[in-house]
């Protein structure tokens, strides 16, 4: 089997990640509902995953750091609980449902939204962006690298744009977190949402965002918190207000494992790993006779994705091909992200998306591309 989906998850993590999950089964209580050993390393497991964090993204201070189940938790309760009623929030084309699905909502709620464009290649177009500002403009969302093209946006750019205009910046790092070199306070990132199964090697269930010390931000959901327990609102300090209830203790000492061995490794190094098997994988298919290869794959800073169409063929019936036929796990379809898909014209047949890890060899990627090949010479 060759795994080409990890821009969904990365299926292979370091062992670390396994060791730490499986001891804190067996030895983690429930954080800060006690003061017995259980407990006590409980609660240093998940501020240990703090720290690490703070350091892959440069935050000033691991209270920085609030955890969820996923990316969508954290974009839910950013977006949710900085806007309201008259607001306006500038976003792209670029974005996933788990920002556009949210921002809808809000736009039922008397949020108003603009949407920025890309070109023929989903690039950004950053030189309109001024169009878009209104005098209630409050914040602007984007995504680090579109989860269809792999086109990255460029955060300095975003960030001087927000911070000439006054706005937030939150900043869906889905398929960057892990995989870039990310500085929140160089950029002056507001808020930074991130899952844990993608690039930062931790299990599924994990995820969370960083916040900007000085940023209030409402809680989406509110409960128990282990403090202040006779108070009738949730605690306002930062991470318990964005957390209530039991954290997933167990999945979360994974995700330290999983960033204390980026830290290790070095992430320039594994991006720039990745970034060859991809572009090893586009110089082989770009050209192929029949074959559509989506987004800008000349641009320095990119997700490793590679995402192609076969002449007409429907995506879904390549990739069930790729997998029946060449044991190659890739993703089709629409990728949730449904208005990059109307920019790119892919509606109807969406795209056959290849994505790239370290853990992946150079022999896979040239095996996947003679996959295609053959492919497009027979459909």
């Amino acid at each position: 089997m060759i795994y080409l989906d990890n821009a969904a998850t990365t299926l292979y993590k370091p062992q670390e990640v396994d060791a730490a999950i499986l001891d804190a089964l067996h030895t983690a209580g429930n954080p800060g509902r006690g003061a017995h050993e259980p407990t006590l390393h409980a609660s240093r497991l998940v501020y240990a995953a703090r720290e690490a964090l703070a350091e892959l993204f440069h935050a000033p201070d691991p209270a920085c750091i609030a955890f969820t189940a996923n990316a969508t938790g954290a974009l839910n309760t950013a977006l949710c609980g900085l806007l309201g009623p008259g607001d306006h929030v500038i976003t792209t084309v670029c974005e996933h449902n788990s920002v556009l699905r949210p921002l809808y909502r809000l736009r039922t709620q008397g949020v108003q939204l603009s949407f920025a464009g890309v070109d023929a290649k989903g690039r950004l177009q950053y030189e309109k962006w001024e169009e878009l500002v209104r005098p209630n403009t409050r914040a602007l969302v984007v995504t680090g690298a579109s989860n269809v093209t792999g086109n990255c946006t460029d955060l300095a750019k975003a960030a001087a744009f927000a911070h000439r205009h006054g706005l937030l910046l939150i900043v869906d790092a889905a398929q960057t977190a892990g995989a870039q070199s990310i500085d929140v306070q160089a950029l002056g990132v507001d808020v930074l949402c991130f899952t844990g199964h993608k690039a930062l090697l931790g299990p599924q269930g994990t995820g969370g965002l960083y916040v900007r010390p000085g940023v209030q931000i409402a809680p989406l959901v509110v409960g128990g918190s282990g403090v202040h327990s006779y108070d009738e609102q949730h605690p306002a300090q930062m991470p318990t207000a964005l957390e209530a209830g039991t954290l997933n203790v167990h999945g979360l000492a994974g995700l330290c494992a999983g960033v204390q061995w980026l830290l290790t490794q070095g992430v320039e190094m594994l991006a720039a790993r990745e970034a060859a098997l991809a572009r090893c994988f586009y110089e082989e298919v770009c050209g192929m006779p029949g074959v559509t290869v989506y987004g800008d794959i000349e641009t320095a800073l990119r997700a490793p994705i590679v995402s192609l169409n076969i002449g007409d063929e429907d995506s879904a019936r390549v990739a069930d091909i790729l997998w029946e036929d060449y044991g190659i796990c890739v993703r089709a379809g629409a990728h949730c992200a449904p208005l990059m898909h109307k920019a790119l014209g892919t509606v109807e047949q969406g795209v056959v998306r290849f994505s790239f890890s370290h853990s992946n060899t150079m022999e896979e990627a040239l095996h996947a591309a003679q996959a295609v090949r053959e492919l497009a010479q027979e459909l």
